[in-house]
């Protein structure tokens, strides 16, 4: 497995992460190559080298054009304000200006629109659009809306797209399966937004932090150290919260921020493996969810299993069951990673009647496998490559792929999976 360990101690963005990636090894012409097909302008792309408190870091920068500059880097705009009421007022024409500009209303729709427009890969692309639904969903909690109806400023904006877009593109290129982040730091104080002057951490951040069960730590240090982007892209891609006893790091990223505090400003990637005695490579947790119902329509149900499954749940599935009076009923059952486990109870307890979820914990043995490439006479397909215990290899197919072959080559399914060998 490829597993990544962030080291958030100062804190998470998306231009730090991205850094941290292509320090780590990322591929940075196919990340240029990639961000030349999404249907944005307004800004350029800066991958440089820099130093954070002597510390050698991969810098990645989206230079953002007068009509996009959202002042995100600028401190005195940032944190003017603690410095006497006069640089408030100094900036309330610039604030005006910046909320003005076409980039600060993007709606979800309109960003997976841009997401969708990309060449992006299939994971890739999904991991985009979660990062933003994350978002989205902690926005429209600050605002006491839907998500559909919420409207970015600053995770709309050109600079944030680009980050998010450029962060899904290098963890899906670097192949990782695993990732450690057993909590993030944060400043204190308050920091200027669209919105005006808020407190650190700022709503999104919050919301996000709190659903998702993100441990903060209070470093003191008066500005905001975690984003709304940031604080996203770990809980979409955290898989675990504890480090394994004992491991080896094969290669290790720095990625710089913008801003400048008393801390260094980096985060810090690293590739790890875990070692054999701490950690079978072959073993895993997973949970499962499981409550019964015998008040819910139909409709519902399906309404809840499609929610679950766009939450990241791995396997939702009703059995039908008989309860008291003899009452036909459902048993819901989610298979869920741990830190997905309030979302999917959360959700279970919005949409169905039940007032209570049993949970446990289980252990599972999962194969090594990794995606190939496959010629047919159809076109090259994906396939899951899986390494049994007895060393024998097992092929399956991508359905996706797999799927647009026949909508396009009008053959049946079974004509292309038989020129797959095992």
């Amino acid at each position: 497995m490829r597993e990544l360990y962030l080291e958030c101690y100062s804190g998470i963005s998306g231009d730090m992460s991205v850094a941290a990636l292509l320090d780590a090894g990322a591929d940075k012409e196919y990340l240029l190559k990639t961000l030349a097909t999404m249907p944005l302008t307004g800004y350029e792309v800066k991958i440089t080298r820099v130093k954070k408190n002597g510390i050698d870091s991969c810098d990645f920068n989206v230079v953002l054009d007068s009509g996009h500059e959202n002042h995100d880097h600028d401190m005195e705009y940032l944190y003017g304000h603690l410095n006497g009421e006069g640089h408030t007022h100094n900036f309330e024409n610039v604030h005006s200006h910046t909320h003005s500009a076409h980039h600060s209303h993007r709606g979800l729709k309109e960003i997976y629109s841009i997401i969708e427009q990309t060449q992006l890969t299939e994971n890739a692309e999904k991991l985009a659009k979660k990062i933003f639904r994350i978002l989205a969903e902690a926005e429209a909690k600050a605002h006491a809306t839907d998500i559909e109806n919420v409207h970015f400023h600053e995770v709309g904006a050109v600079d944030s797209i680009v980050d998010i877009v450029a962060f899904a593109v290098c963890f899906d290129n670097l192949h990782i399966d695993r990732v450690y982040v057993p909590g993030i730091s944060e400043g204190t104080g308050t920091i200027r937004c669209q919105h005006g002057i808020i407190p650190v951490p700022v709503p999104a951040v919050l919301n996000i932090t709190s659903a998702y069960n993100i441990e903060l730590s209070n470093t003191n240090i008066k500005g905001e150290l975690v984003t709304p982007t940031g604080a996203a892209i770990v809980a979409a891609v955290r898989t675990d919260t504890a480090l394994p006893q004992h491991f080896t790091i094969k290669k290790t990223g720095y990625g710089a921020g913008k801003r400048e505090y008393e801390l260094p400003g980096v985060l810090r990637a690293m590739l790890i493996e875990s070692n054999s005695e701490s950690l079978d490579e072959n073993a895993d947790l997973i949970y499962k969810l499981e409550t019964d119902i015998d008040d819910c329509s139909s409709e519902i149900l399906g309404y809840t299993m499609e929610r679950l499954y766009k939450a990241g749940a791995r396997e939702v599935h009703f059995l039908p069951i008989y309860m008291k009076k003899n009452r036909p009923a459902y048993e819901l059952v989610v298979i869920c990673c741990k830190e997905d486990i309030t979302t999917m109870e959360n959700i279970i307890f919005e949409e169905t009647t039940t007032i209570g979820i049993r949970r446990c914990a289980m252990k599972r043995t999962i194969l090594p496998r990794k995606i190939e490439k496959v010629s047919t006479p159809y076109g090259e397909i994906d396939v899951k490559v899986c390494t049994l215990p007895n060393g024998k290899v097992k092929r399956y197919p991508e359905y996706e792929t797999i799927k647009s072959i026949c909508e396009a080559e009008n053959v049946p399914l079974r004509d292309i999976i038989g020129n797959i060998g095992e």
